[in-house]
């Protein structure tokens, strides 16, 4: 088979990374994709860096022997944690991370509060605090870990009561009256901005994520490897999921096709 027509895998620890795959489905819409979400052992940020490092081989893995051409980790966990040591084994193809879209809100502050939302291992790893230290300067940032977030988007539920608690507990206090942008930096939260959005009320602050960057990279990594299909294929998505309750791929389904507010 023409290498350039073998889909592109996209891993994340569970539902979150399909806030990825549509950004990169809209991008390139001439691509197959095959989405795996690892729930079965979600959530990968209470873990520890060796546990997510051996989940995330373990998943590329899976993928490699469907013969994918790239990878995209859609986990800002799991990159932090393994996507060094993922380009060191996979030097055959593209291997494109994400990280927390502090550069973006740092370059464009105007000079208030950023507050970035990640889960508490994205926050405790060296390549985020390395990423704040680059930008600190440039603005007032701060980290917010989010622990239990991840999981609410996980086990989608309609009732967003607790939701909005979750948010008055743990970013009511933090908010500032400067706070000028909310960086959302777990691939699970873009799909809650409807609900943060509800929740922050009048104020002005801009709400951002990684996705479109993210997206683009894979796009550029392809181009550059002349990887990408040069054909007017209808592209197709195959969604996967390590856990066994068909749920699971349901709620996949469901926020694969659900508009995201300024995604």
């Amino acid at each position: 088979m023409n290498d350039s027509l073998r889909p592109v895998g996209v891993i994340d620890s569970g539902v979150g990374g399909i806030s990825v795959l549509k950004k990169a489905v809209e991008i390139m819409p001439n691509e197959d994709f095959i989405y795996y979400g690892d729930s079965l052992n979600a959530p990968y940020g209470t873990k520890s860096t060796e546990e997510i490092r051996d989940l995330t081989f373990a998943v590329t893995e899976k993928l490699r022997a469907m013969g994918i051409k790239a990878l995209c980790v859609a986990c800002n966990t799991a990159t932090a944690a393994a996507i060094k040591d993922l380009r060191a084994v996979y030097t055959d193809m593209p291997v494109i991370g994400i990280e927390p879209a502090v550069k973006p809100a740092a370059l464009s502050t105007k000079g208030g509060t950023i507050i970035v939302m990640a889960t508490p291992m994205t926050i405790r790893q060296h390549k985020f605090n390395d990423l704040l230290k680059t930008y600190d300067k440039d603005a007032r940032i701060i980290p917010l870990p989010c622990e239990g977030l991840m999981e609410m988007v996980e086990n989608w539920s309609d009732d967003k009561t607790p939701l909005m608690e979750y948010f008055r507990e743990k970013l009511g206090p933090v908010l500032q009256d400067d706070t000028e942008t909310i960086v959302l930096g777990c691939t699970h939260y873009p799909f809650i901005k409807k609900e943060l959005r509800e929740f922050l009320g009048d104020r002005d602050i801009a709400l951002i994520d990684g996705s479109e960057g993210t997206a683009r990279q894979i796009k550029r990594r392809l181009a550059e490897e002349g990887l990408l299909r040069d054909c007017s294929h209808e592209g197709k998505v195959t969604i996967l999921n390590s856990s066994e309750d068909p749920k699971m791929i349901d709620i996949s389904r469901k926020l694969f096709d659900m508009e995201i507010d300024e995604l």
